[in-house]
């Protein structure tokens, strides 16, 4: 599998990474996931303090503890756990630093690749967040930094004022918010975006008719629920032969030139290997464009 550059950074990841927040707590079923998905190509795994309130972490530690150099290594911070399971906002610096040693505990590594705010808001002390990056990047404690957001106002800070390389943010073919004035902004500046969500909660997969019908009773950001399964018969219909509308669904969004991975979880090997498969899957422009023509082209509304 081709490897992509990460923003301006060295790091290169392939195109497709595994979100680790969907492995479970069972280590042997974890470590097969996996191992499974290096075999297929897959060398950036995406995860988290917060899940399984650390386990997740310490899960993939112990998988990865021999073949470290093997793999592009994300988390996040900013979501200050406490005893109780429950969590609050905690982007100070003081907390970020602190933080950072007990993932590193957890993963069992001397470095993180890419260290990520995990959220933020525009009230948030961005300057001091932004400063703990920094150090940490000086002390060699993490290689590079980005954030976690789809507040258009909290992006636009990052991207004047840091030295951010990504930006994950919630992208698809139903959520096409950030084609309006994000991808253009991140691609001028060197940073890439790391999409999630980018399969709408299993809406954009070949179960995505009977999924849309359990999941989309209320509806789908600006759709709703009868519109909603619609527009997925709508795109079942442009398939060709051998084509799959997780394969249309990845694919529409790896095409923008800001993209340079999509997170995707994956709960067993069969799941990561659908995915993978979906990359491999040739689609053209008039499909793409047809995509447009179904689906709606949704706009930020809040934090401008």
């Amino acid at each position: 599998m081709d490897k992509i550059q990460l923003g301006s950074s060295d790091l290169r990841v392939s195109p497709i990474s595994l979100g680790c927040m969907s492995l479970g707590t069972d280590l042997t079923k974890a470590s097969n996931i996996i191992d499974e998905a290096l075999d297929l190509g897959i060398n950036y795994l995406d995860t988290a303090d917060l899940y399984d309130s650390g386990q997740n972490e310490e899960i993939i530690g112990q998988t990865i503890k021999n073949k470290r150099d093997q793999f592009i290594l994300a988390t996040k911070v900013g979501n200050h756990l406490k005893y109780d399971g429950s969590w609050f906002w905690d982007p100070r610096k003081a907390y970020i630093k602190e933080q950072v040693k007990e993932s590193l505990r957890r993963l069992q590594v001397d470095y993180i690749d890419l260290y990520q705010l995990h959220g933020g808001t525009i009230e948030d002390p961005i300057e001091q967040t932004i400063e703990a990056f920094d150090e940490l990047v000086s002390e060699g404690t993490i290689r590079y930094y980005g954030i976690s957001s789809i507040r258009p106002n909290v992006i636009r800070e990052y991207v004047m004022k840091s030295k951010i390389v990504s930006v994950m943010m919630q992208y698809s073919i139903l959520d096409r918010r950030p084609e309006e004035e994000m991808l253009d902004l991140l691609h001028q500046n060197h940073i890439s975006v790391v999409t999630r969500g980018s399969l709408a909660k299993g809406i954009l997969s070949k179960k995505g008719v009977e999924i849309a019908k359990q999941k989309g009773q209320k509806g789908y950001l600006d759709y709703q629920p009868d519109h909603l399964i619609e527009v997925v018969n709508k795109l079942n219909e442009i398939l060709n032969k051998g084509q799959t509308l997780t394969g249309l669904a990845l694919q529409y969004v790896a095409q923008n030139d800001a993209v340079s991975s999509i997170v995707s979880g994956a709960s067993s090997m069969d799941q990561i290997k659908e995915n993978v498969n979906a990359l491999e899957q040739n689609f053209d422009q008039k499909q793409f464009d047809q995509v447009k023509e179904i689906t709606r082209a949704n706009t930020y509304q809040q934090h401008r």
